[in-house]
């Protein structure tokens, strides 16, 4: 399940683990004009771990998902 909220300066997508049991926390993606982050909250240090990544990197991490082990590079269609 995930959920999708705009607020001022972001898209926030939150996805929730419903697998079977232990469930991890919850995975919140800040999309802003000039970057993404995830943060996931750990019980064992009791703080939140935050990712920052480029819109590049997030286009590049999407493609992957769905491609066969090996380097890529991705390249702007300018048709």
């Amino acid at each position: 399940m995930f959920t999708i909220e705009h607020e001022f300066d972001s898209t926030v997508i939150t996805l929730v683990d419903e697998d079977s049991t232990p469930l991890n926390e919850d995975v919140i993606i800040n999309s802003f004009a000039e970057c993404v982050t995830v943060e996931q909250y750990d019980s064992r240090t009791d703080s939140m771990h935050k990712i920052t990544l480029s819109h590049i990197q997030v286009r590049d991490l999407a493609a992957a998902l769905d491609l066969p082990e090996g380097v890529y590079r991705l390249v702007a269609d300018d048709k």
